[in-house]
């Protein structure tokens, strides 16, 4: 679907119902995949993502020479591992500005004892942190011709040991080791120089490496919690309940993005069962950490402007080096809005004003700007169902949610219908 740019936004002047099929989980997708590419059988992933991310992934994979198969409509993905073994010994690796890809495959092809791997990226991939990563593959005999992309990476193996790693920036970092740990030819120790950022997705590794561990002819993957957080805003915003296929609020969830739904539910936001959305009673603004499940901060402050009193979101700094400075274009698009916002290093605080009409937002290249604005602009401003709010490059969400907006169309035809 060929999107406008900028893309109007129809606010819901009824409020918001439906089922939604949620795509599977990009964080998921991608580490089973290279879970399964170092595993020794073949792996059928189901319910995978099938967006810009995952797909540099599994371009990467073949490119290395493993055998992956993709089935789009049955939203399968098929994998045959070698056992640790990288097969192609030289190949040029286009890890676009997935963050996933470039610091997982950056790891996994130092398993190769003799390689010479060409990594190239996107502009915006080139100033996002892959220094301290390389710096600990270097103890491990790699050789990276640069501390940024685009590089050149001679590999030697990975003979294990201990390694020291300052993971401050991005869990990923970390959880890039910890995936190819089991193949090292002596066990593998990495020493934190700090504290880590994002530890949910450190633990999303570690559970997920013990589960590749006794080797899956299938795997299931979640739907993508981060993805389900833009509809418990639009619950809340049009005062809607929404039905969510793929979501896991249990115990046993792998994506912490989890607790987003829990804080909202206990500020009283939204209602939930695990499954429907329903808005809440409250619309109190508040203070919150979001250090554990960072992607969602976008949300939350993209509808900050229609709540009771200022919110302060907290835990945040670390986001300045993702796909933009989330923190400093937040500030502005909210500002751009009418919204007074005090913006620090590690945090923003926004205190709602009357939201302004006619301003197109700036998405940055960030998937998570133009679906959290998105949500934004479903509010009826003026009462009569009017436009007021556009989004700028919506075709950016194909990084993770390629048909987020023709979701939310349907959404709104069907509310509209009821």
């Amino acid at each position: 679907m060929s999107l406008p740019d900028p893309l109007s936004i129809r606010p819901f002047n009824r409020p918001a119902r439906g089922e939604i099929l949620l795509p599977g989980s990009k964080s998921i997708t991608n580490r089973a995949l290279l879970l399964a590419a170092l595993g020794g059988t073949t792996v059928t992933l189901h319910g995978a993502l099938f967006s810009r991310d995952t797909r540099i992934m599994t371009t990467a994979l073949q490119v290395l020479g493993f055998g992956v198969q993709t089935d789009e409509t049955a939203l399968t993905i098929t994998i045959t591992g070698r056992g640790g073994e990288i097969p192609v010994r030289e190949a040029e690796i286009n890890v676009g500005n997935a963050g996933t890809a470039a610091r997982f495959l950056t790891a996994f092809v130092c398993l190769q004892p003799d390689g010479i791997y060409h990594f190239v990226a996107d502009e915006a991939m080139r100033r996002r942190p892959i220094g301290a990563l390389l710096g600990a593959l270097a103890s491990q005999g790699a050789q990276a011709s640069a501390t940024a992309f685009p590089f050149t990476l001679r590999t030697a193996g990975l003979p294990g040991g201990t390694v020291e790693l300052d993971a401050s920036e991005s869990s990923q970092l970390l959880s890039a080791l910890l995936l190819v740990a089991p193949h090292c030819h002596a066990p593998l120790s990495v020493r934190l120089r700090g504290e880590t950022v994002s530890r949910p997705f450190v633990a999303m590794t570690e559970r997920m490496v013990r589960q590749f561990a006794v080797p899956p002819a299938t795997y299931t993957i979640e739907g993508d919690a981060t993805a389900a957080s833009y509809y418990a805003a639009l619950a809340h915003v049009t005062g809607g309940q929404l039905d969510m296929k793929g979501l896991n609020l249990g115990a046993d969830a792998l994506q912490g993005d989890a607790e987003f739904f829990h804080l909202l539910a206990a500020r009283g936001l939204i209602v939930h069962d695990g499954i429907t959305l329903c808005h809440g009673p409250a619309r109190a603004g508040f203070a919150a950490d979001f250090n554990n499940f960072s992607d969602t901060f976008l949300t939350l402050a993209a509808i900050a402007p229609l709540l009771d009193g200022p919110t302060r979101i907290t835990g945040i700094a670390h986001t300045r080096k993702q796909e933009t400075d989330r923190v400093a274009g937040m500030a502005r698009e909210l500002t751009r809005l009418g919204q007074r916002v005090i913006e620090t290093e590690d945090a923003l605080e926004i205190h709602p004003r009357p939201l302004k009409s006619g301003v197109a937002i700036e998405t940055y290249h960030d998937h998570r700007f133009a679906m959290s604005f998105g949500i934004l602009g479903c509010h009826d401003r003026h009462g009569d169902g009017r436009p007021w709010l556009a989004i700028r490059d919506p075709a950016c969400c194909a990084k993770t949610f390629p048909r987020f907006f023709e979701l939310l169309e349907s959404l709104h035809q069907k509310s509209s219908a009821a």
